[in-house]
């Protein structure tokens, strides 16, 4: 842990330093963008494509936005887009590419970084390779207005990593009781490793705003009760069948049927995420990259 610690401060001193021809280039780039890690309890809940629309509909108001699939092991933001990526995440952790070798561009007019499906490996990593992928990500802090982490599902050390090193955490859920019990485990955990870190919860595949707002109401008593905070409501987006349609078509449901009720949701939901995307954002990743060193705990605890 020494020797990894030594190395980030060692990565820290190496970007301080510039030759007089770099300074400006550095000066412009100190704006950073900020990071919206995208996360469930549980899987089945519909987090995926949640991110990849809200990426398309960002991206078509004149957003940069870059999405980092971060599933380690069982990606598949790329399946939902109709791409082939030559490289994944498993060749940047290993040291064979780096992120901009392997980014993608998506339908709609965002960025992909491919994660990676199939590969257990990755679905824990070592704190080397966490280290050396955190220093990638370092490199499009300053390529996006907003970076979209979409994580995996549940309260595993790496994802607990991605959610510690993003300025937000907006958590999915469905109405259904498992994916709300795991969604609060998840804030619970979240709140645990980052008491900053600012926390929305947006529900899937509802009838209605109403029933949304119910679960909501519910997740929020006891986050209230038992961690002394509120999440925020991002909203809803109601149950569709033209999202179905869409996902076997492998098109994003915002391009494929724009006028449905689930993409007037994400055009809702994209609204509540640019204005909040225009706040300043905190420390950076690189500035976070020690709490990614820190050994994270488990366990599902509720």
């Amino acid at each position: 842990m020494t020797m990894l610690v030594d190395q980030a401060q060692g990565l820290r001193e190496l970007a301080a330093k510039a030759t007089p021809q770099e300074a400006p280039r550095r000066a412009e780039s100190t704006a950073r963008s900020r990071v919206m890690a995208i996360a469930s309890g549980k899987g089945g809940v519909g987090k995926s494509n949640v991110c990849v629309n809200l990426a398309v509909r960002l991206a078509s108001i004149g957003r940069k936005i870059i999405v980092l699939d971060a599933d380690l092991g069982t990606a598949n933001a790329d399946v939902l887009c109709d791409l082939q990526p030559a490289g994944t995440l498993a060749h940047v952790v290993a040291g064979r590419r780096t992120l901009s070798d392997i980014i993608l561009d998506a339908p709609g007019g965002f960025r992909l970084v491919p994660g990676v499906s199939g590969l257990a490996a990755m679905a824990s990593l070592e704190d080397a390779q966490r280290t050396n992928l955190v220093t990638q990500m370092h490199a499009l802090e300053h390529a996006a207005d907003l970076i979209l982490i979409d994580t995996g599902a549940g309260i595993s050390p790496n994802i607990l990593s991605f959610t510690a090193c993003a300025d937000e955490l907006l958590v999915v859920t469905t109405p259904e009781p498992t994916a709300i019990t795991d969604a609060y485990a998840l804030m619970k955990a979240a709140h645990r490793q980052r008491h900053d870190v600012e926390m929305r919860l947006l529900v899937n595949m509802v009838r209605d705003r109403a029933e949304a707002l119910r679960v909501f109401d519910r997740v929020d008593r006891v986050c209230r009760r038992f961690l002394g905070v509120s999440p925020r409501f991002a909203g809803h987006v109601v149950w569709d069948e033209r999202v179905a349609q869409a996902v076997r078509r492998r098109r994003p449901f915002v391009l494929d049927a724009p006028g449905c009720p689930a993409a007037r949701c994400i055009e809702a939901l994209a609204s509540r995420v640019d204005r909040s995307a225009q706040l300043p954002a905190g420390a950076g990743l690189m500035q976070r990259l020690t709490g990614w060193l820190r050994p994270v705990g488990g366990g599902k605890a509720v």
